[in-house]
């Protein structure tokens, strides 16, 4: 299992990863295993590490049950209660920070109970260190469910400019064409009173 840096230099992003994660077993809460791998698959996790033996069913069972708790606190809006969530999962999973490298990946940091931790302990380790370094580093939570209406994706606004609050540049098009459209109609039904 690859932890939170030094695979960025092989595209890995920890930001991305609990967001897909999570945004996927929102999508499909019993996402087969197979599926569940080859997410993981495309953000870093080495076809050793997702063998059958390796990321048994059980482990997806317990990985979609932590992909669930993560997408939960993705959802919450205030700041005080993301963090005191944050830190709860990271007391929980025992997160202390540990350099470790195995797999053909580099020397990177890992906040759970050790390289046998299990898949479920270090995916909410993880995502707890991820969302910790996120919140003080922006100093708010830059994350959340896309606004548009009929959209429940989980985003992060981690990138450059102002808050997000759509999932995406679609989303965020739709719901100011939507807004234009409503102006239109009220200023439409204003003249003819």
């Amino acid at each position: 299992m690859t932890g939170i840096s030094g695979a960025a230099q092989h595209g890995f992003r920890s930001m991305d990863r609990l967001i897909d994660l999570a945004n996927a077993v929102r999508a499909a809460p019993g996402l087969p295993r197979t599926a569940l791998a080859e997410l993981l698959a495309r953000h870093g996790e080495s076809s050793d590490d997702l063998t059958d033996s390796a990321f048994s069913q059980h482990d997806a069972d317990a990985l979609r049950g932590a992909a669930a708790r993560i997408a939960h606190l993705l959802a919450e809006t205030d700041i005080d209660r993301a963090a005191l969530a944050i830190n709860a999962l990271l007391a929980e999973c025992g997160a202390r920070p540990h350099l470790s490298r195995h797999g053909g990946h580099p020397w990177h940091l890992h906040v759970d109970r050790g390289d046998d931790a299990s898949w479920a302990d270090w995916f909410l380790a993880s995502s707890a260190l991820a969302l910790a370094q996120v919140l003080t580093e922006y100093g708010r939570i830059p994350w959340g469910v896309c606004a548009a209406s009929g959209c429940r994706t989980l985003y992060s606004g981690t990138g450059p400019g102002s808050a997000r609050r759509y999932c995406s540049a679609t989303c965020a098009s739709r719901e100011r064409v939507a807004a234009h459209r409503r102006r239109k109609r009220q200023e439409t039904a204003g003249k003819e009173t």
